[in-house]
C-alpha cells in the first residue's frame, strides 16, 4: 500500500512555487502535503495531491519536469511521541529513510499522517502493517 508522489524540479529563483501551485489552483488540484529541498540552484517539490496524474500531465504542458515516485503513508497520533512510535518500527527494523515529511487532515483532528521514501516499500509496508501501524493510500488522500 503505498502513495503516489510529485517531484518536481524548479530553479531556485523568485516565483518558482508560486508557479508550480497557481497551476495545480488552476486546474483543481488540492495540495494535501508539500516538501520542499532546496540547494542553492534549485529545488525539489515533493508533493501530495488530491489527482496526481492529472497534476502531472498539467504541470509537463508547462514545461515542468515532473516524476511520480512510489511513497509510504503511515497514520501516527497527533500527539506528542506520534512520529516517534512509528520511527521505533523504523529503526528497530533497520529500515533506511531516505525522507520524510508529515502533514494533518481536517478529517481527523486526533491524527497526523507521515510520508517516508524507503528502499524497499513492499519490506516497509510488511513491516508496519504487522506493528499495527494504520498505512494510507492514494484512495485516503482523495478523501481528505
Amino acid at each position: 500500500m503505498t502513495i503516489k508522489q510529485l517531484s518536481i524540479f524548479a530553479e531556485n529563483k523568485n516565483g518558482a512555487l508560486y508557479n508550480v501551485t497557481n497551476i495545480l489552483a488552476g486546474a483543481n488540484i488540492d495540495i494535501r502535503a508539500f516538501s520542499v529541498a532546496d540547494t542553492q540552484d534549485f529545488g525539489v517539490l515533493r508533493l501530495i495531491v488530491s489527482d496526481t496524474d492529472k497534476a502531472k500531465a498539467v504541470l509537463e504542458s508547462f514545461g515542468i519536469v515532473v516524476s511520480i515516485t512510489d511513497v509510504i503513508g503511515a497514520e501516527i497520533p497527533d500527539a506528542p511521541g506520534g512520529l516517534a512510535s512509528v520511527l521505533k518500527v523504523v529503526y528497530e527494523n533497520n529500515i533506511s529513510v531516505e525522507y520524510l515529511y508529515a502533514f494533518v487532515s481536517e478529517e481527523n483532528s486526533h491524527k497526523a499522517y507521515v510520508v517516508l521514501r524507503v528502499n524497499d516499500n513492499d519490506a516497509v509496508v510488511k513491516t508496519m502493517t504487522d506493528a499495527g501501524i494504520q498505512l494510507i493510500d492514494d484512495e485516503t488522500i482523495k478523501a481528505f
